[in-house]
């Protein structure tokens, strides 16, 4: 048997090699956090995509939740200065202000950093669905010299969902634990983060009711700032009307302005943050006016 010709070797080896690297999938970019104060972690690809046009409001805009805006603001103010800060949950009632408050605070405390002694924030969103890839994320981020809040808008967990597990190591109890880079803000409409039913399976079904309660229960205990959001009275309701009708110089008598936001939240069931800007949108859109 003839030895093959060590040329013939080499050519068909380098064929194989460039093939091999056409199927394979490219690398992914490298991860750039210039140009912009915002972002959103992309799992699949591995990397952040920045937001050039945030959506958010002015935090002076929000009505009724002055104390959790003022204690939102100082954790976060603080975790900008490199003191020690706590992970958030702001929980309650749907449409009144908790994720809107997150991205509002993170505004105005990068608009201090401008005159203060501290580089602004990153806000970095994660999706719900993508909690299971969180680790990697602190990976990533464990090592750059800025700072960040990873959101997390309407987090819960329902039924046989054990990525929950993996956010309150994350959170806390890993062995690397949470880099000193990162702090956790969440929403949620579950003070627990877990819907009532599942708590009560758990108590009916375990061995030991409470271990197993206590094991659900105590990933909200990682959240150091708890701040509680509930549905706003008529007199808030009308402040928030007000406050958006300056801001945005709508054409329209004050007298007029409450009958039709009252008329607005009657048909609606409810007074909120969320039901008064749907209501300006509707006006603006009524008077020809543009929201800038």
């Amino acid at each position: 048997m003839t030895s093959p010709d060590p040329q013939e070797t080499h050519a068909l080896l380098i064929r194989i090699a460039d093939a091999l690297e056409r199927m394979a999938p490219p690398p992914p970019p490298a991860m750039t956090l210039e140009g912009s104060d915002v972002f959103v972690w992309h799992p699949e690809e591995g990397r952040l995509a920045p937001v050039g046009r945030p959506n958010r409001v002015e935090l002076e805009l929000l009505r009724g939740i002055d104390r959790q805006s003022d204690q939102l603001h100082d954790n976060t103010q603080r975790f900008a200065r490199g003191l020690p800060a706590n992970n958030a949950l702001l929980w309650g009632a749907r449409g009144t202000g908790k994720s809107s408050l997150v991205k509002a605070v993170h505004a105005a405390v990068n608009e201090e950093a401008k005159t203060g002694d501290y580089a602004p924030l990153a806000l970095v969103e994660i999706h719900r669905e993508d909690i299971p890839s969180l680790p990697r994320l602190l990976t990533l981020l464990r090592d750059e010299e800025r700072r960040f809040i990873l959101f997390c808008d309407d987090l819960s967990f329902d039924q046989d969902d054990a990525s929950y597990k993996s956010l309150k190591a994350v959170l806390e109890g890993g062995v690397e634990g949470r880099p000193g880079n990162v702090v956790f803000y969440a929403t949620s409409n579950r003070r627990h983060l877990l819907p009532r039913d599942m708590i009560d399976n758990e108590r009916s079904t375990a061995i030991n009711p409470g271990e197993a309660v206590e094991e659900k229960v105590s990933l909200s205990d990682r959240f150091g700032l708890w701040l509680g959001f509930h549905n706003c009275d008529q007199q808030t309701y009308f402040e928030m009307i007000e406050g958006y009708a300056r801001r945005f110089n709508l054409a329209i008598e004050p007298e007029a302005l409450r009958r039709e936001a009252n008329e607005w939240a009657v048909t609606r069931g409810s007074r909120s943050g969320r039901v008064a800007w749907q209501f300006i949108q509707d006006l603006a859109g009524r008077l020809g006016q543009r929201l800038e």
